[in-house]
């Protein structure tokens, strides 16, 4: 093989196509007609040919002139591809067309899709919190309880993580109730308690506060039993 001929066709460099749009161009309601078109487009306006004409492009795939021309102005319909002018350096107006409106429908289909699978795991979330407060307690909420999960959530901005990890201090202190629940997250919103591992932390300095604060034989009694870290599982 002739060796100058294969580094003239490596010369010709080579078209990035983000993957991204190859795996949502129908999802965004592109034909394959449609993608492998605007390929060639993205091809042309990479080399500096801002409007090829349908013959053109044509050359390069299996359409006929009419065909292409047909599926631009489709194209164009569906907001994908846009024609704008540019003043030349010799002050001549000319026309080139645009991928920037294949872009941002791309962008933007990301951000929905991103935004809805946010939500979906973020109320998947809150059916397990629900689900771990009747397991906790025995029984179903009351309508009354159901209601303050809620405005923990919503209201007060608390992660449904950070909501059982109260419940489960709760727990581990023997007062299962709301009122206590809600009286630790208060405090922990009160000290900037955001995070598990916050959490654990000013756990652990207060009860070793609380042992400080308690008489010497009560202490001796508490520093003999072992109490399980839920923190940590």
């Amino acid at each position: 093989m002739d060796k100058g001929k294969m580094a003239e066709w490596l010369a010709q460099g080579s078209v990035a196509i983000p993957k991204l749009l190859l795996h949502h161009y129908k999802r965004l309601g592109l034909t394959e007609v449609e993608f492998m078109l605007l390929l060639h487009l993205h091809s042309f306006i990479e080399e500096g040919i801002w409007f090829p004409t349908p013959a053109e492009l044509a050359e390069k795939m299996t359409l006929t002139p009419s065909q292409c021309m047909e599926t631009l102005r489709k194209l164009l319909q569906k907001g994908f591809v846009s024609i704008e002018e540019q003043v030349d350096e010799q002050a001549v107006r000319i026309e080139k067309y645009s991928l920037k409106p294949l872009w941002e429908k791309l962008v933007y289909y990301l951000f929905v899709q991103s935004a809805n699978e946010e939500r979906m795991e973020r109320q998947e979330e809150e059916q397990s919190l629900y689900t771990m407060f009747e397991q906790e307690f025995g029984r179903p909420l009351s309508p009354f309880e159901c209601e303050t999960l809620t405005m923990w959530v919503d209201q007060d901005e608390h992660e449904p993580a950070i909501i059982k990890a109260a419940l489960r201090e709760a727990v581990l202190s023997g007062k299962l109730n709301f009122r206590y629940i809600d009286r630790i997250l208060f405090e922990w919103k009160k000290n900037g308690i955001r995070t598990i591992e916050q959490a654990k932390d000013y756990g652990k300095k207060f009860r070793k506060h609380q042992l400080k604060q308690a008489p010497a034989s009560q202490t001796e009694y508490k520093q003999t039993v072992t109490f399980y870290n839920w923190l940590e599982s």
